[in-house]
């Protein structure tokens, strides 16, 4: 396998939908062509049911008939749950209260991912690529559901595995941004300028995009510079490329 660049845009849905294509229209161009993936919400904070918005659903349809992979990526997105010691720290410090799956039982998992799948797959007219869920953040209740889940892949922040052996199939952290204050703005901006460099010898590098990056120019400047930088010296990929030949086979 070459060295590949896995490029995706988070929190796709009609909330969203001016800076999805926005960041769609960025990534086409720097990557000669609709090479990412998109990861949908089904109703994001409850304010945008996606079932309820017919022309973002023919979008989608649009976007997964010319190659963009379509991932699950929560329902709410929001998290309601309370949390105690190290989902805590997670929920406070990793997120804004978008780790929707960190506090969920299996069976609340099992069920919204189900829903999830349902929704998104009735929508593309095919599977969904797999499970991601928001903030990349998982609690013991998820990981148990997301085994039983079907879903060919998921990802974290330094993994994308196998859910139904737990097979790792690429290690790394994930170049993304943050757009809600200046310090994580200039923290995410630093590390972006670092990664140009430092994970060239890895042999997947996957970078990953959000809505309110659209909210400030110099995420977008830094955004440009590192999808190019990487895009100059490796092919963009699929993540169903990571998955043995058999088992993307049978996903399709």
């Amino acid at each position: 396998m070459n060295k590949t660049l896995i490029a995706s845009i988070h929190d796709v849905g009609p909330r969203f939908e001016r800076e999805v294509d926005q960041l769609a229209d960025q990534l086409s161009r720097i990557l000669g062509g609709p090479k990412f993936a998109m990861l949908v919400v089904a109703d994001h904070w409850g304010e945008a049911p996606l079932a309820q918005a017919p022309a973002f659903q023919s979008k989608l349809r649009t976007w997964s008939d010319a190659g963009v992979e379509m991932f699950v990526h929560g329902w709410f997105h929001k998290d309601l749950a309370e949390h105690s010691g190290a989902a805590s720290f997670k929920a406070k410090h990793m997120t804004a209260g978008e780790g929707e799956f960190l506090g969920l039982t299996r069976q609340v998992a099992a069920q919204r991912m189900a829903d999830g799948k349902a929704l998104v797959e009735d929508i593309i007219g095919r599977p969904a690529a797999g499970f991601i869920a928001p903030a990349w953040l998982y609690g013991d209740g998820a990981r148990q559901a997301l085994a039983e889940s079907g879903f060919a892949l998921a990802e974290d922040h330094f993994r994308v595995w196998r859910p139904a052996d737990g097979e790792v199939l690429a290690k790394g952290p994930v170049v993304t941004w943050a757009s809600r204050s200046k310090g994580r703005q200039l923290s995410s901006r630093f590390f972006a300028g670092l990664a140009r460099h430092a994970l060239h010898p890895q042999q997947v590098v996957r970078v990953a995009v959000h809505p309110g990056d659209t909210t400030v120019p110099a995420l977008i400047g830094s955004i440009e510079k590192t999808y190019g930088a990487f895009a100059a010296r490796r092919s963009a990929g699929r993540y169903a490329d990571l998955l043995p030949a058999s088992s993307a086979n049978s996903s399709r």
